[in-house]
């Protein structure tokens, strides 16, 4: 017999990075493993990282993650408010996977109400279509600042009257702090709902942890439902923060600035995985190294990134990285960039105006109100093989010019990217073009690698889904005894 510990199910953390996308994931994967029909939600998400569903829209990359991992499509439903920084003040407003409106942060705290309804109609509609919905909070609960109007974390619960678990990341240091400290700001009520605690990321000896556990319960009277193992090697979609990368793995050398507004880092994770590929991000103020291929990743802010690369040398680098016979490749922003220019007349990345590209491909673009959002598939149209390519284009802007006339992909019947003449530079909107093993490998033979590794990153996905799941089994079991199945 199936078991269904309960309907809904909030994971919270006591920060950021405290490990809930990886253990909703962890749970969805163990629900599906009992034939639960399960569904992964975020009632409101800030994250730069996005994915695209079948059906054109936008939602959180984790969310994305969420439901590869309960063996479902993705649904704008798993994340109905998603909040895509343009600024440090500013942000796109995305309601059930369109994009409405750009707001400030007072602007967006009047607009909740408005949101939160959105929040609730997706809510509802899972629960009518699945058995148990796994619900992912946001940053954290302790921040008292935001709790009028929450839609994120208690403001959620407390709507729907679920029970939420509370994750902690004692990688951190100042676990039992950050756990009693939470607590600490927490009303009444909300307390009440949290059935107790997980201690994420652990390493050591089990039993010189296990004093301050017993700690723990006797000073807020709640159980610690599972301490989850810190596990290396994981390949696993990132919400937002930029992974680390292990430099010197490789001989072949890619450089990428590290953009203020970088948008879908997760473009470059099959590169962070090639045994052959050392791959470096280049932050403000670091000195920018020799390379083989350099890449322009995404952007929230073209017109602002592109400022900031200027402020950096970038420009002068990426020169004599070409004199040298290197290669570049642009990838939506970062495409944008090597036009003539960048024009946003409506200011719909920021302040209305133009900005001078990097003048390395012959195209303009033109920031549109309207978003492209799509996933594809097709060929690379710079391989004579015509390697096979998947994607997903998440993009403002139209770019016209006689550049296109060179295609880098074909999707269908349709060209799309461009290249040089010289074949040094090229240029696409398709994010996730490194994921297909066939486009990866012709995109690095393209840039001077010739290599017989291929990266297939779904199965390392799922391989990485089913350790986490192994690893979070006690803590299954443990909701269980808490909320005896239903079924």
């Amino acid at each position: 017999m199936k078991r269904v510990p309960f309907q809904t199910l909030m994971v919270q953390g006591t920060t950021s990075d405290a490990g809930k996308s990886t253990v909703v994931a962890a749970l969805c994967r163990l629900l599906r493993r009992e034939g639960v029909r399960v569904a992964p939600f975020k009632p409101q998400n800030m994250a730069l990282n996005s994915a695209v569903t079948p059906g054109g829209g936008e939602i959180g990359r984790a969310q994305a993650l969420q439901a590869i991992a309960a063996g479902i499509e993705a649904h704008t439903d798993m994340n109905p408010v998603l909040l895509k920084p343009s600024s440090d003040t500013g942000a796109q407003v995305i309601i059930h996977g369109r994009a409405r409106t750009e707001m400030n942060a007072r602007d967006y705290h009047q607009y909740k109400p408005v949101a939160m309804a959105a929040v609730l109609e997706s809510h509802a509609r899972l629960c009518a279509q699945y058995e148990c919905v796994v619900v992912e909070g946001a940053g954290s609960p302790a921040e008292i600042n935001l709790r009028d109007r929450d839609i994120a974390n208690m403001g959620f619960a407390e709507a729907v009257d679920c029970p939420v678990i509370l994750v902690a990341d004692i990688d951190r240091g100042g676990v039992f702090a950050h756990i009693v400290g939470t607590l600490a700001c927490l009303s009444p009520s909300e307390r009440a709902r949290i059935l107790g605690f997980v201690i994420n990321r652990f390493r050591g000896d089990i039993t010189l942890l296990e004093p301050g556990l017993d700690w723990l319960e006797r000073e807020t009277g709640k159980p610690v439902l599972a301490v989850l193992p810190y596990l290396h090697g994981l390949y696993l979609d990132a919400e937002d923060a930029v992974q680390p990368v292990q430099a010197g793995r490789g001989r072949f050398r890619i450089v990428v600035p590290s953009l203020p507004r970088m948008s879908n880092h997760t473009d470059f994770d099959a590169l962070r995985m090639h045994p052959e590929v050392d791959l470096r991000f280049v932050r403000e103020g670091e000195a920018i190294p020799a390379a083989d291929l350099v890449i322009l990743p995404g952007s929230k802010n073209t017109r602002g990134d592109l400022a900031w690369l200027r402020a950096q040398a970038w420009p002068e680098a990426i020169a004599r990285h070409l004199r040298y016979g290197g290669k570049l490749l642009g990838i939506c922003g970062g495409f944008q960039m090597l036009g003539h220019s960048v024009s946003d007349p409506h200011g719909v990345e920021g302040s209305a105006g133009e900005s001078a590209g990097l003048g390395l491909l012959d195209l303009a673009t033109v920031m549109s109100t309207q978003k492209q959002l799509r996933q594809v598939t097709g060929t690379c149209a710079f391989d004579d093989a015509g390697a096979r390519v998947e994607g997903y284009e998440i993009h403002m802007g139209q770019s016209q010019g006689l550049a296109l006339a060179l295609p880098a992909m074909r999707i269908g019947e349709r060209d799309e990217g461009a290249c040089s003449a010289d074949g040094q530079v090229m240029g696409t909107y398709l994010h996730g073009l490194f994921d297909h093993r066939d486009a990866c490998a012709a995109l690095l033979r393209w840039a001077g690698l010739m290599s017989e590794h291929r990266i297939d990153t779904a199965a390392l996905r799922e391989a990485s889904l089913d350790r986490i799941a192994d690893a979070a089994q006690p803590l299954f079991e443990r909701l269980c005894e808490f909320a005896p199945s239903n079924s």
